[in-house]
């Protein structure tokens, strides 16, 4: 146990350095970091499990700072715990192109595990980085050796339990026996706009209690306090545990301690000076780290690196003792696909792209063992239950599908922190009309660069009779909006195999596969489909045709039986199916000019918003779709109504010809 004396010094060193930090930048929020320094400097020195030295061993413990705007609080302990941050690094903080940016990005080799700053999101990633934990554990673990073995943290505030997402991750934690998960509530009753009275007065002691969690309350300045609470929270293992910490914003600081002033702004030259004054620190001085402080963590550090290489050579052990746990091993944690993956899938009868989705998943399922996943209660209507795999629940890890429950804000943040963990391949699923419920997480997904599956079906108007709270109409537009997300609607089984292949191959981004209720007809000329590309040409009509018909989705067979009645009456057309548009407009321009010619005029088609098809289109021509809600009744008759039929596309491809 380390002496309280160096545990106070490290506590008022975070507050120096954030304070500083914030000043520096003239941004930020201090008053969290100086509030939680007690907190910060007890869990980094004594109970966090960590090499600065190898910020990726796998067996580290996770933390994550899900009050995020509380940046300076982790870029301080990160720097005194010998993590490749410098002072200079603390200095730029939130300056452009900084390692310090104002809410943390994920970032693994500084010790950044995730990227955090809308409040909440870093509950549900803990969730999923415990439930990796626990799934890992069951799989690889033995009576001999134990390999995964570590702890979540995750530190929230006021604002992370007031967000939706924190009841609906929370609830599924304690659901499953998250005994790993330790979370730390800061709770210092101010958010923006002054006391949380204001807006928030429920107990939530009494909601973590009910959820199924130990909870326990302390003062989140004591440090026997705190010390206890998290030693006692590592023993319970059948539960996560909460630990709410009484704490007073902007501690130190004699003028906006325990003011919403010192929130979301920086304190004031006078105010960090007086804050050092009361610290006993050189208060003309920035950034300062006393000595005892850089001595203390140059020693520990050298505890720390001891404990990885005794995992380590407990590891070869295990790696010797259990030949085949450890092949699996690898294949969970390669991110090398198998050769000739899925070359065995075939389709030989008309099928929904669900159905054919469910098909290619669970048959790659059975060549790649980190697959995982689950929906948000529709596997039954989404395809994706695993079959005979097995459920995850609080006494089975060993399962494969997980029950998310009607959660699917927390099951897009579960499943980010499931693969920021490493180990799996995840995917999630709702209906596409629902990816409103769970964009956040999505688009965390797309800026850490995470390569999550989200299965989206019932993917137009085409669900029918549900009406249009069910049909999604802007939902596919609005998912191809959010960069570095490959955004797929596969025309047919062949294009959904090949588009779930691509979403595996994929290392660097997180991929939406929009699949259809209704049955699609196999399509000549996909089963080879060059998806990487995003479009190519399905049907060559000439060398120079009349008209390019353009298609996604089930639009793309529509775009087939156009170019039949159009070939009737003389008119030559070429189909291009685009299965995804941003692959497609990233190629260079020579084969964009293969595939849709320079010459005839473009006719894209497709259930839904039309407003980013102009870029296609460019100038040339125009776009069948829809740019309203749609109605209740029998999906084929909607279409009608709506415009999305063979008589109006050949129609309108006769009108742009002046036919």
């Amino acid at each position: 146990m380390t002496d309280n004396h160096i545990i106070k010094t490290i506590a008022n060193t975070i507050r120096g350095l954030s304070a500083d930090g914030v000043q520096a930048a003239n941004s930020g929020h201090p008053g969290m970091p100086l509030g939680c320094a007690e907190i910060g400097a007890v869990l980094f020195t004594e109970i966090l499990k960590h090499d600065p030295s190898d910020p990726q061993w796998p067996n580290r413990d996770r933390f994550v700072l899900s009050a995020g705007h509380g940046s300076m609080f982790l870029y301080s302990l990160l720097h005194l715990t010998g993590y490749p941050l410098s002072l200079d690094d603390l200095r730029n903080f939130r300056q452009l192109g900084s390692k310090t940016p104002g809410h943390p990005e994920y970032e693994p080799s500084l010790g950044v595990e995730t990227t955090t700053g809308p409040l909440g999101q870093g509950i549900g990633n803990a969730v999923g980085m415990a439930l990796a934990e626990a799934m890992l554990a069951a799989r690889f673990n033995t009576a001999q050796r134990t390999i995964v073995d570590h702890y979540t943290y995750v530190l929230c505030g006021d604002g992370c339990q007031m967000e939706g997402i924190s009841y609906e991750a929370a609830s599924l934690a304690g659901h499953l026996g998250l005994g790993k998960l330790i979370l730390i509530y800061d709770s210092n009753q101010i958010s923006i706009e002054g006391s949380t009275d204001l807006a928030f007065s429920e107990n939530v002691a009494q909601r973590y209690a009910s959820f199924g969690w130990d909870v326990t309350e302390i003062d989140g300045h004591n440090i026997d306090e705190i010390r206890s609470a998290l030693q006692r929270a590592k023993t319970i293992l059948d539960k996560p545990s909460l630990i709410i910490a009484r704490t007073s914003i902007a501690k130190g600081a004699p003028n906006l301690e325990g003011s919403a002033a010192s929130h979301g702004a920086p304190l004031g030259e006078e105010e960090v000076r007086l804050l050092k004054e009361g610290m006993g620190f050189p208060v003309d001085e920035t950034f300062y780290v006393p000595k005892e402080v850089t001595d203390f963590f140059q020693e520990k550090r050298k505890e720390w690196t001891a404990v990885r290489k005794q995992w380590e050579e407990c590891f070869e052990q295990w790696k010797q003792e259990a030949p085949e746990r450890y092949q699996l091993y690898q294949q969970h944690f390669s991110e090398q696909l198998p050769a000739n993956l899925g070359s065995a899938i075939e389709f030989t009868s008309d099928v929904s792209t669900r159905d054919a989705g469910g098909m290619v998943l669970n048959a790659l399922a059975k060549e790649l063992p980190a697959i995982v996943g689950g929906s948000a209660d529709l596997s039954p209507s989404t395809k994706t239950d695993l079959k005979g795999a097995g459920a995850v629940t609080r006494d089975n890890f060993l399962g494969r599908n997980i029950h998310f429950g009607i959660r699917e804000h927390a099951m897009g943040s579960i499943l980010n922190g499931m693969s920021l963990h490493g180990g799996f391949r995840v995917y999630g699923s709702t209906f596409l009309v629902f990816s409103d419920y769970m964009r956040p997480p999505i688009r965390l997904a797309a800026l850490m660069g995470q390569p999550v599956v989200f299965v989206l079906t019932h993917d137009s108007i085409h669900v029918g009779e549900d009406g249009p709270t069910h049909q999604p109409v802007e939902h596919i537009e609005a998912l191809r909006l959010i960069p570095n997300l490959h955004v797929i609607r596969p025309a047919d089984a062949w294009e959904t195999k090949a588009a779930w292949l691509f979403a595996l191959a994929e290392k660097g981004a997180p991929t939406a596969l929009l699949l259809s209720r209704q049955k699609l007809p196999l399509l000549e000329g996909t089963k080879d489909c060059p998806m990487e590309k995003g479009g190519y040409v399905l049907v060559d009509g000439a060398a120079e045709p009349d008209i390019v018909l353009i298609g996604t989705g089930s639009e793309v067979a529509l775009c087939v039986a156009a170019a039949e009645e159009l070939r009737k009456e003389g008119i030559t057309a070429r189909v291009v199916s685009v299965p995804c548009r941003e692959l497609f407009l990233s190629q260079d321009a020579a084969y964009i000019k293969k595939v849709l010619g320079d010459k005839a005029p473009r006719l894209v088609v497709e259930a839904g918003r039309t407003s980013g098809w102009h870029a296609v289109v460019n100038g040339n021509g125009s776009v069948v779709g829809i740019d309203r809600f749609g109605e209740s009744g029998p999906g084929e008759e909607v279409a009608e109504a709506l415009g999305i039929s063979l008589s109006n596309v050949v129609n309108q491809a006769k009108r742009l010809l002046g036919h």
